[in-house]
């Protein structure tokens, strides 16, 4: 895990607890300075998911054996395309983590 600015620095965003979150490196490394992103399925731009304002639970949910995750709202599915969420590495992770009892979260 790495520290990730929710307002990219680069954006102005400040070094504070309230803008600060834990991210997999794979997914920060895809969110760049990104704040938000294109829904694949309406082609609407819109601002990625917040985890200091909003609840995970409506906005993804885990599929095929907690391994994917699935976007239920088009801040959900932005956010998993712009930072490649299922890619076949973090795919594999997981399935791997689900063995040693370790996936997916418990909230």
């Amino acid at each position: 895990m790495t520290l990730d600015h929710i307002l990219p620095r680069s954006k102005h965003g400040a070094t504070t607890f309230e803008n600060l979150c834990l991210a997999c490196r794979t997914c920060n490394e895809f969110k760049s300075d990104l704040t938000e992103a294109v829904d694949p399925l309406t082609g609407e731009t819109v601002p990625l998911f917040n985890p200091r304002t909003q609840l995970w639970t409506d906005h993804f949910t885990w599929i095929q054996d907690s391994t994917r995750v699935e976007g239920l709202t088009a801040t959900g599915r932005a956010t998993i395309a712009a930072l490649r969420m299922n890619n076949s590495i973090v795919v594999v992770a997981r399935d791997r983590w689900a063995i040693s009892g370790w996936h997916p979260p418990s909230d």
